[in-house]
C-alpha cells in the first residue's frame, strides 16, 4: 500500500521529489541562478605566487639549515611566527569540552586513533607531519622561532620534502635557496604532502582527500576538478593571520571554527523549495558525496593482532594486492581496503566525544571518537540555530593492543632508528613496546596485554560529485534493504516505513484530490454547455 501511495505521490508532485536535481556547486551556465556569496571565480583569480621572491637580497644568501630561511622569512614577514604559535597545526593541541569531563587537552599530540595509534613515543616520526623543525621528544622549544618550518606550507617549486623519521627536517641536499625564492600562497600539493598521506600511505585515513586531487576531473570532485573551478584548499578553509578554518572530527570536539558549504552556497542553494527544507536535517554532504574512495582505495579495517609474522630468514613482511595496496605488513598487521565506497550515515549535530588514553573501557568496540547526535535533537529552529543531521561518514574499523587488566588501549612505540629501543617495528616484542609507550605517557601497564575492536569516525567533506551524480529520491525514499537511510530507523522516512493511518490518510487525500479534480472539471463542463446554449 505505501508503496503505490508513495509512486501515485511522485506523479502527482514531482516537482516536490527532485531530490537534488536542480542542486549546485557554483553559477554556472547550464546550472543559472545557483545562489553564491564570499567566493571568486577561477576567471577572476590572481595568480596565487603574487610576488617573485626571488629578486629578494635576503634570499640570495648561501642557506645552511632550514632555519636560516625562517629567520630570513621573518626579517620581511615580521612577527608572522607569533600567529602560527597558537596554530593548532603548530601545537598540534586545543582544550575543548568533552561532555562530563569539563575542558580537556585533544590533539594529534595526545589523541590516540586505531590507526597508527598514537604520536606520544613516536615523535622524530609522526613530526615529519608538523610545520615545525626538531621535535623529537618533549624538550622541544615551541616558542623558538626559527623551529617554524615556512616552507612546506609556502614551496612551489615542488621539491621541498621531509624526511621520515627526522623530526621534521627536509631531505639533505635539497636547494634551499630555490625553494625559498620559489614561495607563494599554498596549493593543494602543500596541504596534501601531510592531509593525503595521513596513517602511513595515500588515502590511508579519511577516504575523501587523496593525492589524484592534486590534478583531478570534476568527477572526482566538483570543486577541486582542474577541468572545472580549480580550488585550492585555502579557497574554503579560508585563512587569516595563519588561523585556518575547518575541524577534523578525530581530533576535535566542539562545534566551531566550522567550514561550511553555506559559506558558499548559502542556507537555499536549490532552486526548488523541497530540497532547501531538507537541508535543516540532512547535510549537503549526504546527497552530493554518494561515493568516497573514488581515484584510490581508502583503508577500512587494521588488525594489529597479526602483525610479527617474518619470513623463514626473520626479515619483516610485505603482502601487496593487485593494486599496489598493501594486505599484510610485519610491522602493522592486515588490512581491508576498498575503493568507490558507499558511506554510513549518522546523526550529527557537530560535537564529538573522545576515548582518552587515561580512560577505561566500558563497551566494545571501543568508540576512539562518538559523534554526537539523534533525530530528536531538532533544536529551537535547526535553520539558524543547528540541530543534528544526517552526515555521510568513513567508519574504521580495526583491532589495537589494550592493557588486559587496566582496561585501557595502550600507547605503543611503533618507531625507533636501531634496534633494542623497545620500538615494534624493530623488535616485535609487544610487551616491551607497549612498556616503552606507557613509560613516555606516564602511565601504568600491568604486562598483560591483548587485542580489542575499535572503531573510529570520519565526517565526510571532500570528493563532492557533480549533481548528475548526486543521491536522487529513491536511493533514500525505498522500502530497500539497499537504501541509503535503511540503518537510519528513529524516524518515519516516506517510502521506507510503514504506518497504517498515515498511509490511510495519505489514500484518502489522493482519493479525494481524484473525486475532486474530477468534480470541477465536470462543473466546469457543464457551465461551458449552458454558457453555449444562452
Amino acid at each position: 500500500m505505501k508503496k503505490t501511495i508513495y509512486i501515485v505521490l511522485i506523479m502527482l508532485f514531482p516537482q516536490s521529489f527532485l531530490f537534488a536535481s536542480t542542486s549546485g556547486e557554483g553559477e554556472t551556465d547550464d546550472q543559472p541562478g545557483i545562489k553564491l556569496v564570499n567566493y571568486v571565480k577561477k576567471a577572476d583569480r590572481i595568480d596565487r605566487k603574487i610576488v617573485d621572491h626571488s629578486t629578494f637580497t635576503v634570499l640570495q644568501q648561501e642557506f645552511q639549515r632550514p632555519q636560516d630561511v625562517t629567520l630570513a622569512c621573518l626579517s620581511c614577514h615580521t612577527e608572522r611566527h607569533t600567529e602560527i604559535m597558537s596554530n593548532n597545526h603548530w601545537t598540534w593541541d586545543r582544550y575543548e569540552k568533552l561532555d562530563g569531563r569539563g575542558e580537556v587537552s585533544v590533539g594529534k599530540k595526545n589523541i590516540l586513533n586505531n590507526f597508527c595509534i598514537g604520536t606520544s613515543s613516536n615523535r622524530e616520526t609522526c613530526t615529519r607531519c608538523h610545520i615545525g623543525y626538531g621535535w623529537k621528544d618533549e624538550t622541544f622549544d615551541f616558542s623558538e622561532k626559527e623551529n617554524v618550518d615556512c616552507l612546506v606550507c609556502h614551496d612551489l617549486s615542488g621539491i621541498y620534502k621531509k624526511e621520515p623519521g627526522n623530526a621534521g627536517y627536509p631531505f639533505e641536499g635539497i636547494n634551499l635557496n630555490v625553494v625559498a625564492q620559489s614561495v607563494g600562497s599554498p596549493e593543494r600539493a602543500n596541504c596534501g604532502i601531510c592531509h593525503y598521506w595521513g596513517g602511513g600511505g595515500n588515502n590511508v585515513k579519511h577516504g575523501d582527500l587523496d593525492m589524484a586531487m592534486n590534478d583531478c576531473s570534476t568527477e572526482i570532485d566538483v570543486h577541486m576538478g582542474t577541468n572545472g573551478e580549480d580550488m585550492s584548499c585555502i579557497e574554503c578553509h579560508i585563512t587569516e593571520n595563519h588561523n585556518i578554518t575547518g575541524k577534523l572530527y578525530a581530533l576535535s570536539s566542539e562545534n566551531k571554527n566550522r567550514v561550511t558549504c553555506e559559506q558558499c552556497h548559502t542556507d537555499a542553494p536549490h532552486l526548488d523549495a523541497v530540497l532547501n527544507k531538507h537541508g535543516y536535517r540532512i547535510a549537503c554532504q549526504t546527497c552530493h558525496i554518494p561515493v568516497y574512495a573514488k581515484a584510490n582505495s581508502t583503508k577500512m579495517w587494521w588488525d594489529w593482532s597479526t602483525a610479527g609474522r617474518l619470513d623463514e630468514d626473520g626479515n619483516p613482511i610485505h603482502e601487496s594486492d593487485a593494486d599496489g595496496n598493501h594486505n599484510y605488513l610485519s610491522i602493522k598487521g592486515n588490512f581491508v581496503w576498498d575503493q568507490n565506497v558507499k558511506p554510513e550515515y549518522f546523526w550529527f549535530n557537530g560535537l564529538a566525544d573522545h576515548y582518552l588514553i587515561t580512560d577505561t573501557i566500558t563497551e566494545i568496540p571501543v568508540q576512539m571518537n562518538t559523534l554526537d547526535g539523534a533525530y530528536s535533537d531538532k533544536g529551537a529552529n535547526c535553520k539558524t540555530d543547528g540541530c543534528s543531521k544526517i552526515w555521510p561518514v568513513k567508519v574504521h574499523r580495526g583491532k589495537q593492543p589494550y592493557d588486559v587488566i587496566n582496561k585501557r588501549i595502550v600507547q605503543v612505540k611503533t618507531f625507533a632508528k636501531n634496534k633494542g629501543e623497545g620500538a615494534y617495528w624493530k623488535d616485535f616484542n609487544w610487551d616491551e613496546s607497549i612498556q616503552a609507550g606507557m613509560d613516555y605517557v606516564g602511565l601504568p601497564y600491568s604486562g598483560e596485554y591483548g587485542f580489542i575492536e575499535t572503531e573510529m569516525y570520519w565526517p565526510l567533506n571532500h570528493q563532492v560529485s557533480p549533481v548528475s551524480k548526486s543521491l536522487t529520491c529513491v536511493d533514500c525514499h525505498t522500502n530497500s534493504t539497499e537504501g541509503r537511510l535503511a540503518m537510519l530507523t528513529d524516524f518515519y522516512l516516506p517510502g521506507r516505513d510503514s504506518n497504517a493511518w498515515i498511509d490511510n490518510i495519505g489514500l484518502i487525500l489522493i482519493i479525494l484530490s481524484f473525486i475532486g479534480v474530477v468534480v470541477h472539471g465536470a462543473l466546469r463542463v457543464i457551465k461551458r454547455k449552458n454558457c453555449l446554449h444562452d
